[in-house]
């Protein structure tokens, strides 16, 4: 659901040359070997090296006779310096053949092994891709007023589900979406963030104010935590509430200990940070204080930009975290091209795989009237390209 980045995309262009540099290698080892023996004299025993050619073998992702007749092409190479008198003694020939048929079959055995855990691996990944869809499924691109675009990153690369959690959704009280993060990885994590998105997905469409959303998702994790008190979840919920005005929409904010999000307008950025900072929830009952609410005029053509801490705290080898406030202003107003040059900047910057869950969510503020963008000739040059 991810579309691949720069980095990605370079990755995927060079495996291929790699897998036919590892095919070739071994026969490649083969024929250096013959042409070492026949311009040396019998005194330099070159005839042993034909082992490494079936052990290089086993490292390609071909199938187990790979191996099998790479070692029978060396065994074949042995007898050809051996019948020619291009090894020394009558034991030596023996002796190499033994090495090979020795590093064939291991090689062959490793072969085996490999591709047994590569079909568990396949059903692993199998079954995380169905977790995903059912755990956060896909957004749609347009939902009511609102364009949508996602990216998300787990760090546990193979099972592509982590402990980060989004969702957006058309409710009778305007369009709600939802970023948070659960503390934490692995099983747990997504089981909290299971929780939180289905408490989410009901409550948005019953509580007319996002502060009532919060307690029925507070009152659904104290439930499910009351094993686990040590876990707690940061979230940001936004709603565009409907509005008679076209050209003049409106946003509420509520933040729950998250990462502020930030109002991209033009080439500016705005935090939208709350009057009064609230804890994630997990840690005190939102019963006990009030939830204040930022509410933010809209245009067409504003985009919002909510996020996890797998993007702020991604860190370069010098230890420096990522500028997303610098980064994320760009006079190009598109939801999939911000998130492509967001994602593959990130990328940049760390230079290596992210160590946390990394989530995005884009929302471009693009009402319509009769299908067509009701957005005035300066707005609509802001969400032609969304």
């Amino acid at each position: 659901m991810t579309p691949p980045t720069e980095g990605s995309a370079r990755r995927a262009r060079l495996l291929p040359i790699v897998g036919w540099t590892l095919r070739l290698l071994p026969i490649a080892v083969i024929v250096v070997v013959i042409a070492i023996g026949f311009l040396t004299p019998p005194e330099v025993h070159i005839g042993p090296l034909l082992a490494v050619a079936p052990a290089l073998a086993g490292l390609t992702r071909g199938s187990a006779r790979t191996p099998v007749w790479t070692g029978i092409a060396a065994a074949a190479a042995m007898l050809l310096l051996s019948t020619t008198g291009e090894t020394k003694g009558d034991g030596e020939p023996f002796v190499t053949l033994l090495s090979i048929l020795l590093v064939t079959m291991t090689s062959w055995a490793g072969v085996q092994v490999r591709r047994r855990q590569d079909r568990k691996l396949e059903d692993v990944r199998s079954v995380a891709e169905a977790a995903q869809h059912v755990l956060l499924s896909p957004v749609a691109r347009r939902i009511g007023p609102v364009r949508v675009g996602v990216r998300y990153r787990a760090a546990a690369a193979e099972a592509r589900i982590g402990g980060d959690l989004y969702e957006v959704i058309l409710t009778p009280f305007g369009v709600r979406a939802v970023v948070g993060d659960v503390r934490g990885k692995g099983l747990g994590a997504v089981q909290t963030a299971a929780a939180v998105l289905g408490a989410f997905r009901e409550a948005a469409y019953e509580e007319p104010t996002l502060p009532g959303v919060v307690r029925r998702i507070a009152a659904s994790m104290s439930r499910r935590l009351e094993e686990n008190l040590e876990e707690f979840v940061t979230l940001v919920l936004v709603g565009f509430t409907p509005q008679a005005d076209m050209h003049q929409g409106q946003m509420q904010v509520v933040n729950c200990g998250h990462p502020a999000p930030m109002l991209l307008r033009t080439a500016r950025a705005e935090m939208l940070e709350p009057s009064t900072p609230i804890p994630p929830l997990g840690i005190v009952d939102p019963d006990l204080f009030d939830i204040p609410v930022l509410t933010v005029p809209v245009r067409p053509g504003d985009r919002v930009l909510l996020y996890t801490d797998g993007i702020v705290e991604a860190r370069d080898a010098h230890g420096a975290f990522y500028p997303l406030f610098d980064r994320a202003p760009d006079s190009t107003p598109g939801v999939e091209e911000t998130l492509d040059r967001l994602e593959a900047d990130v990328e940049r910057h760390v230079g290596r795989p992210l160590e946390d869950d990394a989530a995005m969510l884009l929302i471009l503020y693009a009402p319509t009237l009769g299908g067509i963008y009701d957005t005035g000739p300066a707005a609509r040059a802001d969400v032609r390209n969304a």
